[in-house]
């Protein structure tokens, strides 16, 4: 069992940058293809970002593609989302996933591709 803990999320004015983090809370042996997504009030979970278990390749949603950035750290299992140029519509809760298997892009999109998820983060952009 892996649980993830997300950080720095909070209050940002439009174009303004925040960078949320997520760590595993316990060792762990497996590297992980981690993902990132978000849900607002009322709207399903949806899409943001993947890189997979060892860096080598990333996939973003085209609502951020080109402002958001996706990237391991040292530690296994670590993984950030740079996120600039922030608009209202970005506000939601942000969640980190980790999961097995082979990285695919059209895969990483699913929620089902991801064994395990964090608490979450909010994330609020002010106009």
């Amino acid at each position: 069992q892996v649980q993830l803990v997300e950080s720095g999320g909070g209050l940002v004015q439009a174009g303004g940058s925040l960078r949320l983090a997520c760590a595993p809370s316990g060792r762990t042996s497996t590297n992980y293809n981690m993902g990132w997504f978000r849900q607002a009030p009322g709207k399903e979970r949806e899409f943001v970002a993947a890189i997979r278990w060892n860096g080598a390749s990333t996939v973003y949603a085209d609502s951020v593609k080109g402002r958001f950035t996706i990237s391991r750290g040292n530690a296994k299992n670590t993984v950030y989302l740079q996120m600039n140029t922030l608009e209202s519509e970005d506000t939601a809760v942000y969640f980190c996933a980790a999961g097995l298997g082979v990285f695919d892009a059209s895969v990483a999109l699913l929620t089902s591709a991801y064994n395990y998820w964090g608490q979450g983060t909010q994330v609020t952009v002010s106009s």
